[in-house]
């Protein structure tokens, strides 16, 4: 079969599943409800989800390319899958059978333009890893190249050959598809398909153009050139191209590697809290982070440079990032309310928590979200501060009653996540189980806080300065309007202000009685708080402030009303 046929033979696979399933859905959530059978598709939908999930984690390692990164995305999408399909696909691994020798040989010859043994003293002809998108491979560099660049072993990523077609082919199905899905109420109601493809998109393509990545790398290297704690491989230009990435072979102690760290004697706790630290500077002080941070693409590099993180007394080392194919950025106004919400999570106010994701631009304005500022106040005073280890000794039945309360009232809400805040979670997810992993009592709100009270003090006095810009306002509107008030009353009773229409007429009345009403509220206010503040030093006259309190309350309330009815006769 040639390329073009399998080519074509692949997009028919990818397109029969979609229709396959999509007609089990429209049959299932469409047909049965509308013969009254809406109780057996409910009872049937978790077993359908699961049977989906399993049958697409099947065919994504089966065609691999970038069914599986389709599969990785759609386990990072809780905003718009259930957890039936998220759970089941959030173990796909990148990891697929190596491309043969030869055939990496020859593209990446004539991506550089001339042989593996003329750009290179040497090759590993055995890949140090496979990809969907590319693998990897041990090389040194000839003793020129060495000379000019400062380094000697390196490592060379290949795309695997035919991988930019395979893209190509895999986007115009997925696009196919969200055109089928787009004209499906049930979907389109609750998200636009056909962008989420094209956000996908975006990210493969940057996936899988080497430049990009090696510009990404470069561009995190200066944002901790001055941080001991952080490493980047130094990248070897002349040997680089869209489809070729060069670089410092930096291989060291896997991040997750616990028995080699020890062997090393660096505490593995110790690497979990600056772990941490780290991934929260990239997010919240420079707005540019790492979106992949799984142990295969963070080293602990030991070394004796005095400025490096010490551990212990006797060891130092630091962490070295690869792999730059799949970053996140935080643009500023993202970046304040994702400062909101970490505050807010430290002091565990699920008020805040709603009120700082509203300000990140995820829920619309219409949205009502009671029932999720409940569900996280609930969340917070059951789990809240509670680390790994304590949660693993909480009945699996109150995560599952939980999860399903908080995941219906998510999915019921009229949003969905942007690219860049799914990318920010799915590093804090990789953060908080890469830390677990090393430290069984590490607890993310240990680090969460600390860096919540720092965001605090630093935001303090620009915080308390608007606060008291807005009181101030609020205060000069509140004092002036009885004076505009009775300004505009005695302008009506002398003539001075001409009404033509009926309408204006009853609404200008309308807007003085509500004046007035508005005045009797903030009078009752002023009342009833003096009284309570007096009480505790004069009873009889706190007491008495309480009671005449009533008086401008009742006029507040009724006196709308009153007015509507007409006077009594």
């Amino acid at each position: 079969m040639t390329d073009a046929a399998n080519m074509r033979a692949r997009s028919r696979r990818i397109l029969w599943f979609a229709a396959r399933y999509l007609a089990q859905t429209w049959w299932y959530e469409l047909f049965l409800p509308r013969i009254g059978l809406a109780g057996l598709a409910a009872r049937s939908r978790p077993a359908r989800l699961k049977h989906f999930a399993r049958k697409f984690y099947i065919l994504a390692v089966d065609l691999g390319g970038l069914m599986i990164k389709v599969g990785q995305f759609m386990s990072t999408r809780l905003d718009v899958l259930p957890p039936e399909i998220t759970k089941e696909l959030e173990n796909l691994q990148d990891e697929v059978p190596a491309v043969p020798y030869p055939a990496i040989r020859a593209l990446a010859e004539a991506e550089l333009g001339m042989t593996l043994e003329r750009a290179f003293a040497s090759v590993d002809p055995t890949p140090l890893a496979a990809a969907s998108l590319g693998q990897v491979h041990r090389a040194r560099l000839t003793e020129a190249d060495a000379a000019q660049t400062g380094l000697l072993d390196v490592v060379i990523k290949i795309q695997r050959p035919g991988i930019g077609t395979i893209v190509t082919v895999d986007l115009s199905a997925l696009r196919r598809v969200a055109g089928w899905l787009s004209h499906v109420r049930l979907v389109s109601d609750r998200v636009d398909i056909r962008a989420l493809v094209e956000e996908f998109a975006l990210t493969s393509l940057d996936e899988i153009d080497y430049l990009h990545e090696a510009a990404s790398s470069e561009r995190f290297a200066q944002e901790f050139a001055d941080d001991a704690r952080v490493s980047v491989p130094e990248l070897v230009w002349e040997r680089t191209t869209r489809r070729v990435l060069t670089l410092e072979d930096v291989t060291a102690i896997k991040i997750n590697d616990v028995d080699a760290l020890r062997a090393a004697g660096i505490d593995p706790a110790e690497v979990a809290t600056e772990f941490a630290a780290v991934m929260f500077d990239q997010l919240f002080l420079y707005g540019y982070f790492h979106a992949d941070p799984h142990p295969g693409n963070i080293f602990v590099t030991p070394l004796g440079d005095p400025g490096a993180v010490t551990v212990g007394d006797t060891r130092a080392w630091k962490f070295t990032f690869i792999d730059f194919g799949m970053m996140g950025e935080v643009p500023d106004a993202l970046r304040r309310g994702l400062r909101k919400l970490l505050i807010a999570a430290a002091s565990r106010d699920g008020r805040g928590m709603v009120d700082g994701i509203r300000e990140v631009g995820v829920l619309l304005p219409s949205a009502d979200t009671a029932e999720l500022e409940r569900a996280m106040t609930k969340l917070f005073g059951r789990f809240g501060g509670m680390g790994f280890a304590e949660l693993q000794d909480v009945d699996p039945r109150e995560f599952r009653a939980f999860a399903a309360e908080f995941g219906d009232v998510v999915r019921s809400l009229p949003f969905q996540l942007p690219e860049n805040f799914l990318l920010i979670v799915r590093a804090m997810s990789l953060t908080s189980g890469m830390c677990s992993s090393l430290d069984p009592a590490f607890n993310i709100w240990n680090s969460v806080e600390p860096y919540s009270a720092q965001l605090i003090r630093s935001e303090g006095g620009n915080l308390v300065k608007a606060a008291a810009r807005q009181a101030i306002s609020i205060a000069g509107i509140v004092a002036r309007l009885p004076q505009r008030i009775d300004n505009l009353v005695t302008r009506f009773d002398e003539g001075a202000v001409s009404v033509q229409s009926p309408r204006l007429e009853r609404r200008l009345v309308s807007i003085e009685r509500t004046g007035r009403q508005l005045i009797s509220a903030v009078l009752f206010a002023a009342l009833l708080v003096g009284g309570i503040l007096l009480r505790a030093e004069d009873a009889v006259v706190g007491t008495i402030m309480m009671a005449v309190s009533v008086v401008p309350l009742l006029h507040s309330l009724f006196a709308g009303a009153i007015a509507r009815r007409g006077p009594l006769p």
